[in-house]
């Protein structure tokens, strides 16, 4: 996903330096306009032959074109999500193999806890509720849950730095049973152990804070080439933001939700609490 995205963007740069419309570069290798368009935003993979073909007409040096047909080649390659296609909507495989590649995930929520951090059973309660919305879990619960579960599993391989800040209504909502919402806290308290974990509340003291009702994440990535992106979902997809001006204001939100939180080991004493409570 990443490669197809950081791929589209070189391929949209080198079109704009040779001033040529997509129409015009349409016109030159007798495809559609809308081709070109779907490869420049990446919502299509492009094969390298079609890479080799634009970067002709682009007049790229010999090196450089070597080096994105390689990444052409890169980006065609099946994720291990694509294995669960019978049980996830391509919106979903998007964000799961746009998180895969992530180095640091910063999410805001209000009511649920972040996949990356659910327990089985929780993660379990939540497919289940969710089927009964508009498809955004078509397949088996079991199926999906397995899926999840595997990313977490991937994940303690590489661990990625994992932002939270959350409501507290997160921790009080329940969730499944009041065991499952039980080992969700135990879990949530044992993975702020760790050095990749960050976990934050907003106590409903706190009153009225900015972003109360939009949750969203933000991804970053390894190589720093590859700008941020905000995934924010809605019930029958996910919206992605790009633009580096809107990623910012994105950013400096998720800086202001983590000033109005508890800190970090206030939260931890919060979880404590409300695992009294249960």
């Amino acid at each position: 996903m990443v490669r197809r995205r950081r791929l589209a963007a070189e391929l949209r740069r080198l079109r704009d330096a040779t001033h040529l419309t997509c129409d015009e570069v349409a016109a030159r290798l007798d495809c559609s306009a809308s081709k070109i368009s779907r490869i420049e935003t990446g919502r299509v993979s492009v094969s390298p032959r079609d890479v080799r073909d634009l970067l002709e007409v682009y007049g790229v040096a010999d090196e450089q074109r070597a080096s994105l047909i390689e990444l052409a080649r890169e980006s065609r390659q099946k994720g291990w999500w694509q294995g669960y296609g019978d049980s996830v909507q391509p919106h979903l495989a998007t964000y799961i193999g746009m998180e895969s590649e992530a180095s640091e995930i910063r999410h805001y929520n209000v009511t649920r806890i972040p996949t990356l951090l659910q327990t089985e059973d929780y993660a379990r309660a939540v497919v289940s509720g969710g089927r009964a919305g508009p498809g955004r879990y078509p397949g088996p619960t079991d199926r999906i849950v397995e899926m999840l579960m595997e990313r977490q599993r991937l994940a303690a391989a590489s661990p990625p730095k994992v932002w939270a800040v959350l409501d507290e209504a997160a921790l009080r909502r329940q969730v499944g049973s009041r065991e499952v919402m039980r080992q969700q806290i135990e879990h949530l308290i044992e993975k702020t152990s760790t050095k990749a974990t960050f976990l934050q509340f907003i106590p409903f003291s706190s009153g009225e804070y900015v972003a109360m009702d939009l949750p969203f994440t933000i991804l970053s990535f390894p190589d720093p080439a590859d700008s941020d992106v905000v995934g924010i979902g809605y019930a029958t997809g996910v919206l992605w933001v790009e633009d580096l001006d809107e990623t910012d204001r994105y950013n400096l939100l998720f800086h202001h939700l983590q000033a109005a939180a508890l800190s970090l080991d206030d939260s931890v004493a919060l979880m404590t609490s409300v695992l009294k409570d249960l």
